[in-house]
């Protein structure tokens, strides 16, 4: 009797725990809505069958307690049973995949319309390169990378020239505006997440990955990297600023292109970029 008591309040307790708890996903700031419903789906469905196979377990030691001259009578098979839990469990299961699947194709289906932006992790920072005024990325190899070209960016397609370098720097996003982020490492498995805008996925050596989400707020949003890549992996944050169009030109028009980095490399004389933490840091020395 006491087990079955222990087991309904465990039951009402986990409830409670859920709707009374204040640890909540952060504010959405982008149109990825569809993340958050399908965990709320997730929730509902393994929290109704959670409570409904321990109150079952409740009312089994109740209702077959031990009493005096009481003999269980043995089946060893159920065909009737069985068949309504296999029933019952191919359901549970295909609401749980379901929405999942929904929201992966269009989580794949990038918009025609979205910028692409490449995000290269190294340990532990955060690299971006943009399309500029050409809007469209140049390509890229890792056989390229070197202390005059960290990202691999290939200097013979024309594409490349007007590609925006941002090293350890913010990256800026418009709000209202689709983006594709092309995802690469130069050295480990690393993950970029940024938890507001609720999408992320792994960037894997050797490989591109890529995942798209629309901004919808504008603000300041951390990155963080959600794979063990190492002893600085804590240390591994970024920050996306998401600004109106208006703001976001002007910070376009600050940046380092690719051609001028090259061409600075070349003569010695590169600066960084106006208002960058390097301008900074070369006023102070």
């Amino acid at each position: 009797m006491a087990l079955a008591l222990v087991l309904v309040l465990i039951v009402l307790g986990s409830v409670l725990f859920h709707v009374l708890s204040p640890w909540w996903s952060t504010p959405i700031a982008s149109n990825w809505s569809y993340i958050d419903n399908t965990l709320s789906i997730t929730f509902w469905i393994t929290g109704a069958v959670f409570a409904a196979v321990v109150l079952f377990m409740a009312y089994c030691i109740y209702r077959f307690r031990h009493k005096e001259g009481a003999q269980a009578a043995y089946e060893p098979e159920s065909r009737k049973l069985e068949g309504w839990l296999t029933v019952v469990t191919a359901l549970g299961v295909a609401a749980l995949l379901a929405p999942g699947l929904f929201v992966w194709s269009h989580f794949i289906t990038v918009p025609k319309d979205a910028t692409e932006v490449e995000v290269v992790a190294q340990q532990w920072q955060w690299n971006f390169r943009l399309p500029g005024a050409g809007g469209k990325l140049g390509t890229s190899n890792a056989s390229l990378i070197s202390a005059d070209n960290p990202l691999g960016v290939n200097p013979e397609d024309p594409n490349s020239k007007g590609n925006l370098i941002i090293l350890g720097e913010d990256l800026h996003l418009p709000v209202g505006k689709p983006v594709k982020m092309v995802l690469r490492s130069i050295d480990v498995l690393h993950d970029f997440y940024v938890p507001e805008f609720r999408a992320r996925m792994d960037l894997v050596p050797g490989m591109v990955t890529y995942f798209w989400f629309t901004p919808t707020r504008t603000g300041t949003f951390e990155v963080l990297c959600a794979k063990l890549c190492g002893v600085g992996h804590a240390f591994m944050r970024g920050v996306v600023k998401v600004d109106t169009e208006q703001d976001y030109q002007a910070w376009l028009q600050q940046q380092q292109t690719f051609a001028q980095m090259t061409a600075g490399q070349k003569t010695g004389a590169l600066e960084p970029p106006p208002g960058s933490a390097g301008e900074v840091a070369t006023k102070a020395n």
